[in-house]
């Protein structure tokens, strides 16, 4: 799909504008054009390259919605929180069967074990409790897996036996989870799906002004965020709704279209640590609180490896250079060597980081944030037409995106007639005989790699291995790779030598700088 230059949108009216290329715009982007909106969908950087990509990238069963806080008092003092948990477990169970059974392609099932000791927060008949209610919950739905162990059978189990105080464990929650294999694809194919269907979808397209129009409606000013050849261009349009999908910018969106707008969000930062444990571990996942009182998980990935994580902790800074941190990834393994010592999990075998933050729905009476997705009307903040998304999940992205559409279609019309949309995986075509990019892993040829080049939008190599391919969460994150698929686009995407020795150095400073890679040795 070629892009074309960003002026030749200049003057161009849309029913929608979504601003945020994250799994929630593209959701909301590919719902709105199916219900027969146009629609725009723009970000300043690479689709699904933000929040979407760094999360705990579980599909959840809604369990820890139902979590009541410091006691099971808080539920009966404040109903209106139980009848919000429910709601949301009730979004998550769904969610996941959809995705279970119309995108299997995109996420893996794994055996979550949930340690139930003598002196924990919540006992045996809570947790029963707690799969009870999503059982009812969940009727119809994909199977939630579970049941609880005995201590002496769970002690034998991969990964559960090291954990800390064995002679104090009750028993083991043991259900089936799923994870997002590869989340950032999930939001390209709901991009491109919404591409297809005739959205206008644009990465590195950045929003340099919101104007409110009389009597009606808006005018956005837009400029490229990166250079694809044609120079840097500029281009004004105009929409009757806007929705604001920007994830952790979404107080700075805001503020373009009403200077001194309300608070929206609160971001907290979470950094998750990739080790390797014996090969047995494979399919087995340990969650547990941390001594904060937070969840905690130690979850199998990619190329034999886990990933820990995640940290919790409230973030006001730059949101175009969200890190990991040495003291993060040694508080991981603090918790994690008090979680399950037998591990002997240490610093030096960390493989790489990654650190993300989450757009939480601000709320003064939760000073973490508040984790119940919202829409809201900015028309409260004289931004009549326009609506923000906050904390949304990736889990949930579908309904978020049939509520946006809702919402749009509870105050204007479209203009187009509604189409089919498609759930379905997008794959990208191989050739008989195309070598592999990297001989360790197999999946992805020279051919996907060069068709994804050619129609996905990539700007650089991060966007290629990562986001179009998923070579870079590999065990090596693709390092050694990225000379020979820098020279393998290069005709495609118009790179000559200087260009390709800068994508290869840029690609593998950012392992270094944004993950910390560790070489292997």
């Amino acid at each position: 799909m070629a892009l074309e230059p960003l002026a030749t949108l200049d003057g161009r009216r849309f029913d929608v504008a979504v601003i945020g290329a994250g799994v929630n715009g593209a959701s909301a982007a590919q719902h709105l054009q199916a219900a027969g909106y146009t629609t725009l969908l723009v970000d300043k950087g690479d689709f699904g390259a933000g929040s979407s990509s760094r999360s705990s990238r579980i599909l959840g069963n809604g369990l820890r919605y139902l979590a009541p806080g410091r006691s099971m008092w808080d539920f009966v003092r404040h109903p209106s929180r139980f009848r919000t948990a429910c709601r949301m477990a009730s979004y998550a169970l769904a969610s996941r069967t959809q995705m279970v059974e119309e995108t299997g392609e995109r996420v893996r099932a794994i055996n979550f074990c949930y340690p139930i000791y003598s002196d924990s927060q919540y006992a045996p008949w809570q947790i029963r409790a707690a799969f009870g209610l999503l059982g009812v919950l969940n009727r119809g739905g994909t199977s939630l897996g579970y049941r609880m162990v005995p201590a002496a059978e769970a002690l034998a189990m991969p990964l559960v036996r090291w954990i800390r105080t064995p002679d104090k464990l009750r028993s083991v929650a043991l259900h089936h989870q799923y994870q997002f294999d590869w989340p950032e694809r999930v939001v390209l194919d709901t991009a491109f799906d919404a591409a297809r269907m005739g959205a206008e979808v644009r990465n590195y397209t950045a929003v340099r002004g919101l104007e409110r129009l009389s009597p009606g409606g808006w005018r956005i000013g837009l400029a490229d965020a990166a250079d694809r050849g044609h120079g840097i261009g500029q281009a004004t349009v105009q929409a009757a709704m806007v929705i604001n999908a920007a994830g952790i910018w979404i107080d700075r969106v805001n503020g373009l279209g009403k200077p001194g707008a309300k608070r929206r969000i609160t971001g907290t930062k979470g950094v998750h640590i990739a080790v390797r444990l014996p090969p047995e571990c494979q399919d087995y996942c340990v969650v547990s609180l941390n001594r904060d009182n937070e969840q905690i998980y130690c979850v199998p990935w990619r190329g034999g490896l886990h990933y820990i994580g995640p940290t919790e902790s409230l973030y006001d800074g730059d949101p175009d250079d969200i890190r990991p941190t040495e003291p993060e990834i040694e508080w991981l393994l603090e918790e994690f060597a008090h979680l399950v010592p037998g591990a002997g999990i240490r610093r030096q075998d960390v493989r790489y980081a990654w650190a993300g933050v989450r757009p939480l729905t601000h709320d003064p009476a939760m000073p973490k944030g508040n984790r119940s997705r919202r829409i809201h009307d900015q028309a409260d903040d004289g931004m009549d037409g326009m609506l923000s998304i906050t904390a949304g999940p990736i889990m949930s992205h579908r309904v978020a995106g049939r509520d946006l559409a809702a919402a749009v279609a509870g105050r204007i019309r479209p203009s187009a007639a509604p189409q089919p949309l498609s759930y379905a995986a997008r794959a990208l075509p191989d050739e008989p005989g195309s070598p592999a990019v990297l001989n360790q892993e197999p999946g992805i040829s020279i051919a996907q790699l060069r068709h994804a080049a050619r129609t996905e939008q990539p700007h650089d190599l991060v966007d290629l291995l990562f986001r179009r391919v998923g070579l870079g969460w590999g065990d090596s994150m693709a390092r050694e790779g990225a000379a020979t698929a820098a020279h393998a686009v290069a005709d495609i995407l118009g790179w000559d030598e200087a260009r390709i020795a800068r994508e290869v150095a840029g690609y593998r400073d950012y392992l270094d700088r944004m993950h910390l890679l560790r070489e292997a040795g």
